[in-house]
């Protein structure tokens, strides 16, 4: 089974590559090799069946901060391609977008399937091979020819691209071949957090909150999200990713700070003396501050015992108790998500080892790597 190109894996980075090959030169042979029965699977399940599809960042100086890992290597491919390319080439090819308030990109039509539909149709009208249920089981590279044995036979190619994502089987394989692996590691997570203050809160959104762990000095702001086990949202996970390799290392047994309305100190006490000085008379626990919502204000009054206080009687320990668990609420963290939750992987292929201005390896001549089999989040 002859090809022009053979690519490893059947997720975004698999398939965008393959098909922005296939509009450079249409004649080109390509398969696109999956060992799952569905293609696109993560690609469906993004952005809560939505799909995400990218990042309303349209400079690249800026869009190489957000990455925990990679970023001087990404400076120069998001030069070449970024966030508004990717919006003009999904609306050259029919799917319109928008930006939601937090910067985040999605189809207008509120689906992953669109997406998908998309990357099928192309695949179809450029005559892409799509052959599932293939797992690759070994990769030679002979007389200038890469040679993919899997359990369906033998795909012979002059290019490799490999996009297999946080696959420990693809990753052992390029091991043999060479190349350094940057012992992988989950990184997106959220954290499992067991504390009487989120008992019966689950579903409780805070749009401006600030989490940080003291002993890394590390921080990130955002909506948080408390849920069932504890903690999530966009701030959570940033703060992993961050974290990602610390907090493997500390077998997610850490404590972490939340600022639950991202304020700083002296404006939640200004504010706290001018409701004793205006409205006095008011029990604490039934106005709510700050934007809090209820129940989560309720309890928190509830456990520094300030049920039963009118602002008026608040003395400065009490006030000074509260704007503390207001800022600086200590959780202490026990785990992370479990059953493969996490999102993406911290590791993968030394980008040491790779040419950015091509996604060649610089180990071996038309061997390609994209996506999450790279040290890249």
């Amino acid at each position: 089974m002859k090809y022009d190109l053979i690519v490893v894996g059947g997720g975004a980075a698999g398939f965008f590559g393959a098909i922005q090959l296939s509009e450079i030169n249409p004649n080109l042979k390509i398969v696109i090799l999956e060992k799952s029965k569905e293609v696109l699977s993560k690609v469906r399940v993004s952005g809560g069946g939505r799909c995400n599809v990218t990042h309303a960042c349209f400079d690249p100086l800026e869009m190489v901060l957000q990455y925990p890992r990679g970023n001087k290597e990404l400076l120069g491919p998001f030069h070449k391609f970024l966030c508004g390319d990717m919006m003009a080439w999904l609306a050259d090819h029919g799917v319109e977008t928008k930006i939601e308030d937090d910067g985040r990109v999605f189809p207008s039509s509120n689906t992953s399937e669109t997406i998908i539909n998309c990357f099928l149709e192309i695949c179809k009208t450029n005559r892409i091979t799509l052959s599932t249920q293939t797992g690759v089981e070994k990769i030679n590279y002979k007389n200038d020819k890469w040679l993919v044995k899997t359990n369906k036979g033998e795909f012979q190619s002059s290019n490799l691209l490999i996009a297999s994502g946080s696959s420990p089987s693809t990753w052992k394989m390029i091991r043999l071949l060479g190349h350094q692996i940057v012992e992988p590691v989950p990184s997106l997570f959220t954290f499992n957090i067991k504390n009487q203050l989120l008992e019966g809160l689950a579903g409780i959104s805070l749009p401006k909150a600030e989490v940080s762990i003291k002993e890394l000095n590390i921080s990130q702001s955002g909506p948080l999200l408390i849920t069932h086990w504890g903690l999530s949202g966009p701030a959570i996970l940033k703060l992993s990713a961050w974290a990602a390799r610390e907090l493997f290392e500390q077998k997610y047994q850490f404590e972490i700070s939340v600022n639950w309305i991202g304020m700083d100190d002296e404006t939640v006490l200004d504010e706290l003396n001018y409701c004793k000085k205006n409205h006095g008379k008011k029990m604490v626990i039934n106005a709510p501050q700050f934007g809090l919502p209820k129940r989560l204000w309720q309890k928190i009054i509830t456990l520094l015992k300030l049920d039963d206080t009118n602002f008026a009687d608040l003395n400065n320990n009490q006030l000074t108790a509260l704007t503390d668990f207001l800022k600086r609420c200590i959780l202490k963290v026990s785990g992370k998500s479990t059953f493969k939750e996490e999102f993406v992987t911290c590791g993968g292929i030394d980008t040491k080892e790779i040419n950015f201005k091509t996604m060649e390896s610089r180990l071996f001549p038309k061997l390609y790597f994209a996506g999450e089999v790279i040290n890249i989040d």
